[in-house]
């Protein structure tokens, strides 16, 4: 009886989310670590409807208010229940998704210890994720045509200055690319996005605090504490214990250490909507971040909103491989001739190749586009 429920209870939250997990015994097993058989009746309120009102919660659930703050104390402090008022002050509770963003984010968000069962929770996560690349694989064609339905997941915020040898330089923007006006521009700097709240806070980055808990080191960066929350969702971040809140300034800090060791600024806004302000910002290197390593593996596509293309002047590259070396997409070759050759479907307009370039050969075009990059077929 207890299996069926956590089988009922696993159904509801991967409906919450974007991508198609199987039910399996793994997930079984890292559910019953993460939640309370006790809570199991009250995750299935949100079979029909993610986000409910506590009116809404009581007829779905058939519980009291005081029930119900129960379990949504238990369930939001695992990253399963977003608990936050909506922009009329009505609290509203969300049913939270295992990844994308939910439990798993937020699980590896805070700072927690190298013990057995969080090494434990870490491998089962990871075993997760292998079982959902081989069902993307075993089911490859199926799936490929939702991939090319959906809308970006997260927008790209390039690199727009370059330190060399303590000179600021900036990189030149050519707006040769035209913008159709009735697409939103969205801000740019990631500076400019930091002073737009007055609420920041700051948790682990929760990809590379899963790897360290799975004895894999970072071979990008030692940072861990750079993965930041806006508005409510830094409120949340906060009451729940995933981050603490910080200033502006700290947040500039730590933005500036983190494009020193060449990672990718993400923008999630909600429901992917780049007309809303966004919720948070991740740092992503090239080997721990989800969304490269997922994409890589052939566990999903790399569906990107970016307003930057990079390009490359031939005369000034000397094909010295220091782009090839850092794009975190493989987004740029070498050609016949040793240069650098930039592949413009693929390049997510991050800025991380113009920013090393020791030559200030590749500067960045101005321009709204999606990135679609097709998870690789890894089976005949």
């Amino acid at each position: 009886m207890s299996e069926e429920k956590y089988r009922k209870a696993a159904r509801t939250i991967v409906k919450a989310g974007i991508l198609p997990f199987p039910i399996s015994n793994i997930m079984i097993e890292l559910l019953k670590l993460l939640i309370d058989e006790k809570q199991l009746n009250f995750i299935m309120a949100f079979r029909k409807k993610t986000s409910q009102t506590m009116e809404e919660l009581k007829l779905s659930s058939k519980m009291s208010e005081d029930e119900i703050k129960t379990h949504v104390e238990k369930l939001a402090i695992r990253g399963f229940v977003f608990n936050q008022p909506n922009s009329k002050g009505i609290m509203v509770y969300r049913l939270m998704p295992l990844i994308m963003v939910g439990a798993f984010e937020y699980t590896f968000m805070k700072k927690i210890e190298f013990s057995k069962e969080n090494e434990k929770i870490a491998n089962l996560f990871a075993q997760l994720f292998d079982e959902l690349a081989d069902f993307i694989q075993d089911n490859y064609d199926m799936i490929l045509p939702i991939f090319q339905k959906m809308i970006p997941f997260d927008r790209t915020v390039p690199f727009l200055d370059k330190n060399i040898e303590g000179e600021e330089i900036q990189i030149t923007i050519n707006k040769e690319l035209e913008i159709p006006e009735e697409k939103v521009m969205t801000t740019q700097k990631v500076e400019e996005i930091i002073q737009k709240f007055d609420e920041i806070a700051v948790g682990h980055c929760f990809c590379r605090h899963h790897q360290d808990l799975l004895g894999n080191q970072c071979k990008q960066t030692d940072l861990r504490e750079n993965c930041f929350t806006f508005g409510k969702s830094a409120k949340y971040v906060m009451e729940q214990g995933f981050g603490r809140m910080i200033s502006k300034d700290e947040a500039i800090t730590i933005l500036k250490a983190s494009e020193k060791d060449g990672l990718v600024h993400k923008a999630w806004h909600p429901h992917s909507d780049i007309s809303k302000a966004e919720t948070s910002i991740c740092n992503c290197c090239k080997c721990c971040c989800g969304i490269f390593d997922w994409w890589r593996k052939g566990t999903m596509a790399m569906i990107n909103s970016t307003n930057f293309l990079s390009y490359i002047d031939k005369n000034k590259c000397v094909g010295c491989g220091t782009c090839l070396e850092k794009c975190p997409v493989e987004a740029i070759q070498g050609d016949d001739n040793n240069k650098a050759e930039r592949k413009a479907e693929w390049c997510i307009g991050c800025g991380v190749c113009a920013y090393f370039c020791p030559e200030n050969a590749i500067s960045l075009l101005e321009g709204m586009r999606t990135v679609f990059i097709p998870p690789p077929r890894l089976r005949k």
